[in-house]
């Protein structure tokens, strides 16, 4: 009786191991698809806006500033935040442009 216990369990066809790993194949495909594409492609779209800063461009900072670009040195924005009032501020910490709707309320 031992004998077809034993013989049953060998008989049961072993899954390969691309079926098994299915599932995970799977799960990161829907992760590339819903969250590493659309963050890489934000992520280059503000390099590229920060690549192109210009004089006179109104910015927002990463810290919450805004400011207008009087200078670009390399990886370092002069920004102006007032009047007679200059910063510098890297260029990562540029977060955006700003947007006609902020503008218009100053």
């Amino acid at each position: 009786m031992e004998g077809l216990f034993v013989l049953a369990q060998t008989q049961a066809a072993p899954r390969s191991a691309f079926v098994q790993l299915l599932p995970i194949f799977i799960i990161f495909a829907i992760f590339y698809f819903l969250l590493i594409a659309p963050m890489r492609k934000r992520q280059k779209a503000l390099q590229a806006m920060v690549d192109a800063l210009k004089k006179g461009d109104r910015v927002l900072t990463s810290g919450g500033i805004y400011g207008e670009v009087v200078a670009v040195e390399g990886s370092v924005v002069h920004l102006r935040i007032a009047d007679n009032v200059r910063v510098r501020v890297a260029k990562s910490a540029i977060s955006g442009l700003e947007s006609p709707q902020e503008e218009s309320k100053q």
